[in-house]
């Protein structure tokens, strides 16, 4: 955080504040040079706004349609605040793009409402990796800040 206080870096946005949060992160390793860069980014930007390295629990699936079900097991166990999906996703020639980001997706949104848990989706869905490379950094950043401002959300609405 190099020398800054969290409620500078989430500029003093009590929303942003991932203090005493416990966050699982699961990340596809199919296109894994941008699942990499977005685990990166999605990891700094936790530990910008405050969450504890220790609170973090990163762990990897072999594409897509496996995040869900690792998801399904963290949000079950009850110990996250908020979950993080990544994921990148490139259309091809065939029907599989559709069916993998279709699936993906709505398996993630339907795992964040049975469990009541936040998700941040940040399985990339994108014409050609140009696209994805674009998007890397930024869709892992915005994931962080979902992830913890949800959680913040429901931790009041829950009060």
């Amino acid at each position: 955080m190099k020398g800054a206080n969290q409620g500078e870096l989430a500029g003093n946005d009590p929303r942003l504040d991932g203090r005493g949060l416990s966050i699982g992160i699961v990340q596809a390793r199919f296109n894994a040079d941008i699942t990499d860069a977005l685990a990166q980014a999605c990891k700094e930007e936790l530990a910008a706004l405050g969450v504890a390295a220790d609170q973090i629990r990163h762990e990897t699936v072999p594409g897509a349609l496996e995040v869900p079900i690792a998801l399904q097991a963290m949000a079950a166990s009850r110990r996250y605040d908020a979950l993080v999906a990544l994921g990148c996703i490139v259309r091809g020639e065939t029907y599989h793009f559709e069916l993998v980001a279709n699936e993906s997706g709505a398996s993630v949104s339907r795992i964040a409402l049975d469990h009541s848990i936040p998700i941040a989706n940040a399985i990339l869905t994108t014409e050609n990796m140009e696209q994805a490379v674009a998007r890397q950094t930024d869709k892992g950043r915005d994931a962080a800040r979902v992830a913890v401002e949800m959680a913040r959300l429901l931790e009041q609405v829950r009060t």
